[in-house]
């Protein structure tokens, strides 16, 4: 069997907005996404990957515009450089207030990616933005001796 890896993650916006500036973001992040391929070359970032809610100004949601999105590959993380252009290139097109990249891989366990604003909230064609990475490994029981 091939290795898998699960790539997912959100990239959450501001909550302190007005309707209009929230109307915006929306709109922008959701041209964003659109705009990116319905097929792409490996390692591929497709728009089909993210999950982008409707504008929604309702009492019974939050202002926070926050963007689903996942995708399993096979052995991504020997093109993860390419696939981190693709997305931070995405990234610089759109506004957020942070964002989140689960890497799990069958042989190096999970990686976390960070990004951060510098300014509070992103603002497209920018590159005010901070990015750490947090890395866990879990060993499990098979291959223990008691």
């Amino acid at each position: 069997m091939d290795q898998e890896s699960v790539v997912y993650g959100c990239i959450k916006g501001s909550s302190s907005l007005s309707p209009a500036e929230l109307f915006e973001q929306v709109t922008v992040n959701k041209k964003a996404i659109m705009s990116l391929p319905k097929f792409d070359e490996w390692p591929s970032l497709t728009q089909d990957m993210f999950s982008v809610p409707r504008f929604n100004m309702s009492g019974n949601y939050g202002q926070t515009n926050v963007i689903h999105f996942g995708l399993a590959y096979q052995r991504v993380e020997y093109e993860w450089s390419q696939w981190m252009k693709k997305f931070e290139n995405l990234l610089k097109s759109m506004y957020w207030q942070s964002v989140v990249v689960h890497l799990e891989t069958e042989l190096t366990g999970v990686h976390n990616f960070i990004w951060e604003s510098t300014e509070g909230i992103h603002q497209p064609g920018t590159g005010n933005f901070n990015i750490r990475c947090e890395w866990s490994h879990e060993m499990g029981l098979a291959g223990r001796t008691a």
